[in-house]
């Protein structure tokens, strides 16, 4: 159970990284435009936003990455708490994200899916 959570973990810290690149360096460009369905005013209005959350998607996933480490390396009580706070936080934007704006539901799950799959594997391979 600790390989398939750290798989499905780390699917979900390189997701939130590539999210981070498209946020913060990348918001602009026509090809992020089109994945966030932007026009370029829009996404011009809203480059320092997506800036300040993208940072927040890379802190997530550094968190859960360090995480990771830990548990790879033998601490699994901090890997453990680490992953949970850095991956349950993206579950839990997921889910808000979900709640918030079901005609997002695809991208939601997205966000939401790999880390919580990761994220119970961990807790069940802990007991």
């Amino acid at each position: 159970m600790t390989a398939i959570g750290l798989v499905f973990t780390g699917v979900a810290v390189l997701l939130h990284a590539y999210i981070f690149v498209m946020e913060s360096l990348q918001w602009t460009a026509p090809s992020t435009r089109r994945t966030f369905g932007m026009s370029a005013a829009e996404a011009e209005s809203t480059k320092e936003m997506a800036f300040n959350q993208g940072f927040y998607n890379l802190f997530l996933a550094v968190v859960a990455a360090i995480g990771m480490g830990f548990i790879a390396f033998g601490d699994k009580g901090i890997g453990l708490a680490l992953v949970l706070a850095g991956a349950g936080s993206m579950v839990a934007a997921g889910v808000v994200l979900l709640a918030s704006s079901p005609s997002k539901a695809r991208p939601a799950l997205i966000q939401l899916v790999p880390p919580l799959i990761g994220c119970l594997a961990l807790v069940i391979a802990r007991f």
